[in-house]
Parts: C-alpha cells; sequence; structure tokens
C-alpha cells in the first residue's frame, strides 16, 4: 500500500467527503482523486514515470495536494521545496535533486525563468493564480504547460505502475543549519507507515477537519496535516500562510477539530486571541512539534483557550514522527510523550549504550518510517543509520513511564567551565516570566571559561532590563546557569516553519 492508493481507496469509501476546503472552495475525495489520475496520466503522456524526479514549488494550495499526490501516482519522486527560496538555494536543489520538471505558481515564473539555463529542466507545470506572466525567454514559453489544463484534460482511465514500497516517493531537503541541505530519501513504505500510524495514534477520522496553515513542503505539516486525514477521510482546512486572525476565522467557520503548529504559532494565537476562546470550541487537539514547547507556553494555551496541547517529536528523515503524548493516558508537560505504533525510541551514550532512565544522551530511533538514507550520500547516510538505528543528534532522556523529553539539540548544548547547560532550560525559566514573550538563549565564546549563556529576549515592557532578569534566574538556576548577558530584540529570527533560528543569533554574536 501506498499513499496514492489508499487515497484512491478514500474516495471509494467516502466519495462525497470533503477532502479539502480552500478559500471558500469545497472539493470532494472524489473530485480530489480524480484530479489526480488525470494529472498522473498528462504526466505519464509527457514521458514521466519511475525514476524521474520532479519537484513541487509552492504554497498552501490545491495544486500542492493535487500535484503530490498526482506525481506520486505517475511513480515519479516529488521534491518538495520552500517557494520562499532564494534562486542560489533552490538551484542547488533542483540540480543535486537531478530534477527534469516542476510543479509551480506564476508568481514564481520569473524566477524560474533565471534560473533555467543552469538547470536540466524539462517542463514547468504552471497554476495560475490570476497575475498574468510575460517571459523574456522563448525557450522556457515553451517550456510550460498550465496545471489546470493538464488536469482537467487528463483521462480518468489510467492505470498506475506498481510500485515497490522500498522505491523513494519523496526527497526532502533538510534546512541545512550544518551545512548544504541533505536530501532524506523516503519510501513509499515510509511515507505510508507514518501516515497511516499518526492517523491511528491521533484517532484521526472522517469527522475530523484539520487545519494546515503550516507549510505544506515541510514534513510536519505533509504527515500530520495532509496524509494522515486522507488515511481516514478527514477534511484539510488549507490555509495559504499562518495568520493568527486567519486560524482563528477558519477554526470558526469550519468547526475545525484539529490544529498542528511549531511553539511560535502557539505564542503568536495566545497573544493576540485573548476574546478568540470560543473560536477552539470544536478542537478536539492541538498538536505542536518542530521544537520544544515551553511549559509555561503550553499551560498558559490551554487555559486560555481550553483544548489540549499534545507535543510530539520527529524528523524529515523519519517521515517524521516517532514519538507523541497518548491520547488516551495522561498528557505531561515538557515530554514529546512515548513511542508511536511501530517505532521504537532509545537514548544511549556516545558507545551507542542504552543509558539509564533519567540520564541524558542522544535519541535514535528505529522504524519502518527511517529513511533510505541520504541522495547521493553514502557516507552521511553511514554515520546517521547505523545498525538500524536512525541518529537524531537530539539530547534527551527518558522516565520510568516511557516518557521522552528532549534536553537539547546536541551542537546547541553551551559548556561553561566544563559544565553543561542546555539553552531549553534556561529558556524555561525566562518564559515563566510574565514580561517574556519570546526567548532564545545560545552560547557566547569566552577566553576564560569556553562559552557563556547569551540570552536573547522579546518583550513588551520597555522597562524591563538586564539586571532584573537575571536576577530573576539567580532564584531558579544554579550560578553556572546564569545568563552572562541578555539582548533585547524586536523579533527573533525564524525559517518559514516559525523555527527560532539559533544559528542566525551565535553569527550575530560573533560579529559584534
Amino acid at each position: 500500500m501506498n499513499l496514492s492508493e489508499q487515497l484512491a481507496l478514500t474516495a471509494q469509501s467516502h466519495p462525497d467527503k470533503d477532502a479539502y476546503i480552500f478559500q471558500g472552495d469545497r472539493v470532494s475525495y472524489r473530485e480530489f482523486d480524480a484530479s489526480v489520475t488525470k494529472f498522473a496520466s498528462r504526466l505519464s503522456e509527457l514521458g514521466y514515470g519511475k525514476g524521474d524526479h520532479i519537484a513541487l514549488v509552492s504554497g498552501n494550495s490545491p495544486l500542492f495536494m493535487i500535484g503530490l499526490y498526482g506525481a506520486l501516482r505517475a511513480g515519479t519522486t516529488v521534491i518538495p521545496i520552500n517557494p520562499t527560496y532564494t534562486s542560489d538555494e533552490m538551484t542547488y536543489i533542483l540540480k543535486n535533486g537531478d530534477v527534469k520538471a516542476v510543479m509551480t505558481m506564476d508568481v514564481l515564473v520569473e524566477k524560474f525563468e533565471q534560473m533555467d539555463a543552469s538547470l536540466e529542466v524539462n517542463h514547468y507545470f504552471v497554476a495560475d493564480t490570476g497575475i498574468g506572466v510575460e517571459l523574456d525567454s522563448p525557450s522556457v514559453s515553451a517550456k510550460m504547460k498550465s496545471f489546470t489544463t493538464m488536469v482537467t484534460e487528463g483521462s480518468i482511465q489510467f492505470d498506475a505502475p506498481d510500485l515497490d514500497e522500498e522505491e523513494v516517493g519523496v526527497i526532502l531537503y533538510t534546512s541545512g543549519t550544518t551545512g548544504k541541505p541533505k536530501g532524506a530519501m523516503l519510501t513509499h513504505k515510509n511515507l505510508y507507515s507514518n501516515a497511516i500510524d499518526v492517523a491511528e495514534y491521533l484517532e484521526v477520522s472522517s469527522d475530523d477537519r484539520v487545519i494546515a496553515t503550516l507549510p505544506m513542503f515541510h514534513v510536519f505539516c505533509l504527515t500530520v496535516c495532509l496524509n494522515a486525514p486522507v488515511m481516514n477521510a478527514g477534511t484539510v482546512l488549507i490555509v495559504p500562510k499562518f495568520s493568527p486572525q486567519e486560524v482563528f476565522a477558519i477554526a470558526d467557520e469550519h468547526k475545525a477539530t484539529v490544529f498542528a503548529g511549531v511553539p511560535t504559532m502557539y505564542n503568536y494565537l495566545l497573544q493576540t486571541g485573548k476574546d478568540q476562546a470560543q473560536t477552539f470550541r470544536h478542537m478536539r487537539l492541538c498538536i505542536s512539534g518542530g521544537s520544544s514547547l515551553p511549559v509555561a507556553l503550553l499551560e498558559s494555551f490551554e487555559k486560555q483557550f481550553d483544548v489540549r496541547v499534545s507535543e510530539g517529536y520527529g524528523l524529515s528523515e523519519a517521515s517524521p514522527v516517532t514519538a507523541f503524548n497518548p491520547l488516551d493516558r495522561p498528557r505531561k508537560a515538557g515530554s514529546i510523550g512515548q513511542n508511536i505504533k511501530n517505532v521504537e525510541n532509545k537514548v544511549v551514550d556516545e558507545l551507542g549504550e542504552e543509558v539509564p532512565v533519567g540520564e541524558v544522551g542522544e535519541l535514535i530511533v528505529r522504524g519502518p518510517n527511517v529513511m533510505k538514507g541520504y541522495y547521493k550520500l553514502p557516507e552521511e547516510t553511514a554515520v546517521t543509520i547505523r545498525d538500524g538505528w536512525l541518529y537524531t543528534g537530539d539530547m534527551a532522556k527518558v522516565d520510568e513511564e516511557g516518557y521522552f523529553y528532549i534536553v537539547d539539540r546536541k551542537k546547541d548544548m553551551i559548556l561553561v567551565g566544563g559544565y553543561n547547560v542546555y539553552p531549553r532550560e534556561v529558556e524555561e525559566v525566562l518564559y515563566k516570566h510574565e514580561d517574556v514573550t519570546e526567548v532564545a538563549v545560545v552560547g557566547s565564546p569566552d577566553p576564560e571559561l569556553g562559552e557563556t549563556v547569551t540570552s536573547f529576549i522579546v518583550t513588551t515592557n520597555p522597562s524591563l532590563n538586564e539586571t532584573d532578569l537575571i536576577d530573576y534566574c539567580r532564584n531558579h538556576l544554579a550560578k553556572y546557569k546564569l545568563p552572562s548577558h541578555i539582548k533585547f530584540m524586536s523579533e527573533l529570527p525564524k525559517n518559514t516553519t516559525g523555527k527560532i533560528l539559533r544559528k542566525n543569533l551565535r553569527e550575530q554574536l560573533t560579529k559584534s
């Protein structure tokens, strides 16, 4: 079984159920599946099939959903790319990923025209957003085909090729925080197993209406907000771009039952939604992932909106989910939960030996969701996957009941005079201060101690100062964990998913 086959089964069992709702338009599973088949048939007629790589460069839209499932049904490998990437960032992925065709929006065509000479792209399948595009390059114009026309004119009589579960369905390029992005090869088995296991673990049903405002090109949204609902005929509520007011409006209008977001989104919703609690009245579950959710933020959000927030854990290389707080047992604040079905998490030392309960080590995982490897990087693959275990690079601990806790990224740990300081521990303390809106902690080079702790703070109180905050921390942290410097900012740097970029903050310290 694979994602495309499951969509066909869902369309058979729930043909009239809304598959997705986008800007007021409702599309049933029958219509969605038909569009996927028609697009796949046109791809096949143009010569695309097994072994071909097709990039999907789009924001949250029907283009993404139809393009993803249609390309998979045709047997091709899909490479989702962030549409806000620069030409240089995009060119690297398109070339490294051996992309032969691109599915995209007309608003991006001029960017592709600039890149085209350095690429080996044969076709651009372009969705019309109504802006109108005039190109200077006749060669690029000749490569362009209307995505809408392909979907409407394709044949419903299309026999999809047989796909081996170990064939690569999607290549997800990691964010590249430690160098050039690496392409995680996710097989059809990886993608399907995680989607079906997440859907079961989170009890996703045909009654669910899931808000998809996380970027669909990101693996968190791809599995939790798109693939998992398709497994059981849930409805995807497509939100093109995150906006607290838009989320509140969509949740209210369509009686949304599931919301998934990163901590930054929860912070924005909390700060702007003091009179919006009723819009979440139908919400049965809020899901947090992407980075650690501060406990103070979690508890404040639950109190204000009267909804359970369950934190989980995942990474691109694992399709992505490996752990989640269970729905039928107590949720533990600060924990990423327990193993999901068919996936095993373990905390080990530097020799790969499991550490005792409560001790910190590296989190490793194994299961049917773990990637095949990095595209064209066998050495990197061998370092990351050892004896069937995926080494995540995240430091964690586990309690007696099998609940895991992420302490921090291995590379983010700060070494102060020989003592380990985990940024999250300092951040948790600062988040409890009533005037702190956002915080990020990084290590600063120090000639005597090796490193010291620096905290970057966003606050709405202009009178809050460094001395006050350090004194506040003194009551909650050992001396070596105390921030040596506190820098105030209007906002913290974030990537497109809302994750705070500590790397950028470290670079600021290096330049100053």
